[in-house]
């Protein structure tokens, strides 16, 4: 059964930092890109960042670049996401996906993705 399970979400000010973690399981973790898409309230699902099966290659939406950093631990099966000097627009579910296939070119269209988690709560408060 595959598992990705999101933690570390919260109520922070602006300015703040959070680091939020994905645990996988029932898969290869290693073989694997893994992205963190996000979803405010009545706003589309949005790509925030991903990184490739070995953590050489990572990418960014625009809107976080320099402000947040995606990492993996292949042997923990866990992706992190760093995120530095928030912002109130930051407010939302953040949700880990997994590809399930090291070939993985940077796309940012969250149908190329085959799993997610159920989410954490991001609120950045003024």
């Amino acid at each position: 059964q595959v598992r990705l399970v999101e933690s570390g979400g919260g109520l922070v000010q602006a300015g703040d930092s959070l680091r939020l973690s994905c645990a996988a399981s029932g898969r290869t973790f290693f073989d694997s890109a893994m992205g963190w898409f996000r979803q405010a309230p009545g706003k589309e699902r949005e790509f925030v960042a991903a990184i490739n099966w070995s953590g050489g290659n990572t990418y960014y939406a625009d809107s976080v670049k320099g402000r947040f950093t995606i990492s993996r631990d292949n042997a923990k099966n866990t992706v992190y996401l760093q995120m530095n000097s928030l912002k109130i627009e930051d407010t939302a579910v953040y949700c880990c996906a997994a590809r399930w296939n090291r070939y993985y070119t940077g796309s940012q269209n969250p149908a190329d993705f085959a799993s997610w988690g159920q989410g954490t709560q991001v609120t950045v408060s003024s």
